[in-house]
């Protein structure tokens, strides 16, 4: 099974209303996501938001940064159709593209709305074999303005199997939270085995948050770091001199 899983409807609607809202600490990688933004110290222009999912970051820095234009761009149809619903109505100057940037030619298709300020994924490049993460990071560099910042909001792997099980606790706690939050009557188990057999999970190719700092590097990037991390949640990235 590979990331084609998320063209299917029915999985997008799912993992929207049961499994993101009970990401562990979201509003707190927000705020992280948020100083991080304000610490350039000028105000975003442009944005790309890739593999936007419903836009939920694009959203955050639209929200602080209301005269920026968007470029939302992911490879699922039905991702893109939840971003639009969140987005088209306001106004204001963003573009959706569907397009697949674990392909080459992707960035052609957003290069005439460049360069951007900011470059933003969130939980999208980790379906990616590790090569073509490091080749991505290169493409996304090309993309920024000199100062330019991207980060990278992402599912990284655990060092060992010890550590990777404490982590699937504190999602499987999480999501169990949120939907009982939202009047779900399942257990903590029937949640903890959906949470092992969902069918997106053959999709993830988890690489440390070390390595992609070392690709973010070798790429180009300066004041790279890993701003946040609680497991297998991260937040790193970097910006173009």
């Amino acid at each position: 099974m590979t990331d084609e899983v998320w063209k299917d409807q029915t999985l997008v609607h799912t993992f929207l209303t049961g499994v993101r809202g009970g990401l562990p600490f979201a509003s707190t990688q927000i705020e992280i996501l948020l100083r991080i933004v304000y610490a350039l110290g000028r105000p975003i222009e442009s944005l790309a938001d890739l593999g936007c999912g419903d836009g939920i970051l694009a959203r955050t820095v639209l929200g602080k940064f209301p005269a920026a234009s968007a470029t939302l761009v992911d490879f699922s149809e039905p991702m893109l159709e939840q971003a639009r619903g969140q987005l088209s109505s306001e106004g204001r100057d963003v573009c959706f593209v569907l397009a697949n940037f674990g392909e080459k030619q992707w960035s052609s298709s957003i290069a005439g709305r460049g360069p951007f300020d900011l470059i933003l994924s969130g939980y999208a490049i980790h379906h990616q074999p590790h090569q073509r993460k490091r080749e991505l990071y290169q493409e996304i560099f090309g993309l920024l303005k000199p100062g330019g910042l991207f980060l990278n909001t992402e599912h990284v792997s655990s060092p060992t199997c010890w550590v990777r099980s404490i982590s699937d606790g504190l999602y499987i706690d999480s999501i169990y939270k949120f939907q009982r939050s939202q009047g779900s009557q399942k257990s903590r188990d029937e949640i903890a085995r959906e949470f092992f057999h969902r069918p997106d999970k053959a999709a993830n190719i988890l690489a440390s948050v070390e390595s992609q700092c070392d690709w973010l590097r070798a790429a180009g990037f300066v004041d790279v770091d890993c701003y946040f991390k609680v497991f297998e949640a991260a937040i790193f990235g970097g910006r173009r001199p």
